[in-house]
């Protein structure tokens, strides 16, 4: 099993992390993605999902 930590830091009111090179692998770098991170009560696990972000397309005037 592959292990990677990270550092959480306190900004503000809340806490972030970073994400690691070796998750990213699968996304494609050049467009804009959300970080999706689901915990499952049942299994005390965390999960982390990339979804690209969908462009807003602009009408032209």
């Amino acid at each position: 099993m592959t292990e990677i930590k990270r550092k959480l830091y306190k900004r503000g009111s809340s806490f972030e992390t970073t994400i690691p090179m070796p998750l990213l692998f699968a996304i494609d770098k050049s467009k804009k993605h959300d970080v999706v991170f689901k915990f499952d009560e049942s299994s005390n696990r965390c999960y982390v999902e990339f979804e690209e972000i969908e462009r807003k397309k602009t009408a032209k005037k």
